[in-house]
This record gives C-alpha cells, sequence and structure tokens, in this order.
C-alpha cells in the first residue's frame, strides 16, 4: 500500500499498546511495538515526514475505545488507524466474572470501524488479540477469546483492512522457545515479543519483506 509524505500513523488499543507512555506528553509512543514500529519506519523512509501517534490505554477494551473514539482517532485525522483489542474482553471474565459475548464485541469492534470510515480516508490495519498458556490456566481463556479473534479476521475480510496475524505468529514463535520467553503471563509481551509484533505489523503493511 506504501507511505504518503505527511501520512500520520496512530496505534491504539490497550496496555499491550500504551506499554508506558506518557500520558502527559501526546508524542510519548511508549517502549513496546509502537516505538519499534515508528522508529523502523523512520530509519526506512526519512524523506516521508511521518508522525506517529500512541493512544493506548492500559484496560481498556473494545466498548472503551468506542466512547474515546472521536477525541482519541477522529479528530487527531490520522491517515493510518492500527486497532489492536481484544484480550481485555476476555480477561475481565476470568478476573471479575464480567462476560462480554462476541455479538458485542463484535458490535463495538464494527462502530470503531464504521465511524473512522465514515470520518476519515484512512488506511485500516486490525491486529489479533492472543494468548499464551502461561501460566496455565490461560489455556481455558481460548473459549472466550478464539470467538473473538475470528470476529477481528472477519472485519479485516469484510472491510478489506490488513490483518497482522498475531495469534498464530505467538503460537509458531512458542515452538522455537518457550511461551514465558515471548509473553511472560501469556498476555503482555516481552521485548521479543514486542519485536515480534512490530515485524509483523511491518510485514503486513508492506514496508518490509
Amino acid at each position: 500500500m506504501g507511505f504518503n509524505p505527511n501520512d500520520v500513523v496512530l496505534f491504539q488499543g490497550d496496555s499491550i499498546t500504551d506499554c508506558g507512555r506518557n500520558y502527559g506528553d501526546p508524542s510519548s509512543l511508549g517502549e513496546g511495538y509502537a516505538l519499534m514500529i515508528a522508529g523502523r519506519l523512520g530509519q526506512l523512509f526519512p524523506e516521508k515526514n511521518l508522525t506517529f501517534i500512541n493512544r493506548g490505554i492500559s484496560g481498556n477494551r473494545a466498548v472503551d475505545l468506542q466512547g474515546r473514539w472521536d477525541q482519541d482517532c477522529l479528530d487527531l485525522k490520522p491517515t493510518w488507524v492500527s486497532i489492536y483489542i481484544g484480550i481485555n474482553d476476555t480477561w475481565r471474565r476470568f478476573d471479575s466474572g464480567e462476560e462480554i459475548t462476541p455479538d458485542q464485541f463484535e458490535a463495538s469492534y464494527r462502530d470503531l470501524i464504521e465511524r473512522t470510515r465514515k470520518s476519515l480516508d484512512a488506511k485500516l490495519v486490525l491486529v489479533e488479540p492472543f494468548v499464551l498458556p502461561v501460566p496455565e490456566d490461560r489455556k481455558g481463556w481460548r473459549r472466550d477469546l478464539d470467538p473473538k479473534i475470528h470476529i477481528v479476521r472477519e472485519m479485516a475480510r469484510e472491510y478489506g483492512a490488513l490483518l497482522v496475524p498475531l495469534d498464530g505468529l505467538f503460537a509458531a514463535a512458542s515452538v522455537k522457545a518457550e511461551p514465558a520467553y515471548w509473553a511472560p503471563d501469556g498476555v503482555h509481551p516481552s521485548p521479543a515479543g514486542h519485536a515480534l509484533i512490530a515485524d509483523a505489523w511491518l510485514r503486513t503493511v508492506g514496508a518490509i519483506s
């Protein structure tokens, strides 16, 4: 698809995107995959004057993105919108008993995409949530998360968005090194896990081969 001069790339999501960003500094990218992607694209395309914005917030679910989508997406006028959400829509079921059904998740996710398409001429990048089996009880999360992963895939297909297939990529990486190497708690990536996400994102958008 390629990047145009002065493109604005917005990263949206939960703690995996947030990754310690400074909320008081609008230019802060945190310490995770968003920073890695910005650094790589800045190195690859210095002539294009790309701008990168991180608005991930720890703990967010799809419905939380809905509530702040005008301020933290549409008003920023990005030309690329990367959405990485879903693991907390599963996690809340297991830590607080609050179940978000697949239909509820799909309705929130669809609303984000519809509002973006209506207001912006932006390229969409949808990032699958993932979970690894560390600790052991994370295995039980699959029955809740798998339908939500499939919804993200279906949304990408329906809307012609780019899809970053993280769930399969983390599973494949866990053959090379134990799952905890990539995400110590099965959810939050290690530095190597963030690098895996950044690499997959860059390949998905065609920035690297």
